[in-house]
């Protein structure tokens, strides 16, 4: 039996993205744990996992944002298939290599199936690079990663059993790049699946950048020495340099949130230039704009 977990702060935001979703992709006896937050993230989580820890013949559990939304009806299968291999602890739908800190789409991102749907602006999508399986870039596979996005995460009864969200981390920021590693270490894999899931969610990357440089620099400070790669940025660690490295990778953050906001911009320019010229009133103007044009010519090349 796979289950479904949501942490929930805002029941409308859960009832219009979370919850359709989970009907799209549960099966009939799945289990749902949707519960109030408590407290943190990383608490909230804890609570599911244990929840869940106690269900006898689970195959997997969920754990999703309220903002999440499973557009995909296969999502259980594929779910099942990644966990085939005995070895695999965390399935997600966006992965990156390479990765060092809690910013992890510093890293190499090498699979992206979904769409980040935003309110600003008018509103708008922004499908990433894997979700149109038909035009994927060369570097795009499903496969190990070194840490997934953690707004949908399925997990193996291994890790609900022995892994648990490190409390003393923060409130939000890293929790899913320290569970990774969590994970990592113990001896298991973290990897993509091709799921169809839609994000909810505003074009702002970081929301709180002090709360996100503290959290950067616990984990940078955790993970030192632990994990090769994590943590190491030449030389001995001081507090001066690992905030100074934090503040950068919130600024890049800022820069990639800056980008997408451009993007959100461009689309709803473009879609007020569709409406304007397939409205009736562009089309029976037509004629006389292109009369005006003619007229403006002839006058130009008289004079």
């Amino acid at each position: 039996m796979i289950a479904f977990g949501s942490s929930i702060t805002s029941p409308e935001v859960y009832r219009r993205c979370a919850e359709p979703g989970i009907r799209v992709a549960a099966e009939p006896d799945s289990e749902v744990f949707a519960h109030a937050a408590a407290g943190s993230i990383f608490r909230s989580y804890n609570l599911l996992l244990d929840r869940a820890a106690e269900v006898e013949d689970l195959e997997a559990l969920v754990l999703l944002h309220q903002d999440a939304e499973i557009v995909d009806p296969d999502f259980c299968k594929k779910l099942r298939e990644a966990l085939k291999d005995p070895d695999v602890g965390v399935v997600g739908c966006v992965g990156a290599v390479g990765v060092r800190t809690i910013a992890w789409w510093e890293g190499s991102v090498t699979w992206a199936s979904f769409i980040h749907r935003y309110g600003e602006l008018g509103g708008g999508d922004l499908p990433a690079f894997s979700w149109n399986g038909r035009e994927l870039p060369p570097y795009a596979r499903t496969g190990e990663v070194d840490t997934v996005d953690g707004f949908v995460l399925g997990l193996s009864p291994w890790v609900v059993k022995n892994i648990r969200f490190d409390e003393s981390l923060g409130q939000l920021h890293g929790y899913d790049f320290d569970f990774c590693l969590q994970v990592r270490e113990a001896g298991r894999k973290v990897v993509t699946s091709d799921f169809k899931v839609i994000h909810h969610h505003s074009l702002d990357l970081v929301s709180d950048p002090e709360t996100w440089v503290e959290a950067h620099m616990r984990v940078a400070e955790k993970w030192q020495d632990r994990m090769p790669g994590v943590g190491n940025a030449g030389g001995d660690w001081k507090q001066r340099a690992r905030r100074a490295e934090a503040e950068a990778a919130a600024a890049r953050a800022q820069v990639v949130s800056t980008q997408l906001k451009s993007d959100a911009r461009a689309t709803a320019l473009q879609r007020e230039l569709e409406q304007v010229t397939n409205s009736t009133s562009w089309r029976v103007t037509k004629p006389l704009r292109e009369a005006t044009l003619k007229l403006r010519g002839a006058r130009r090349r008289g004079s």
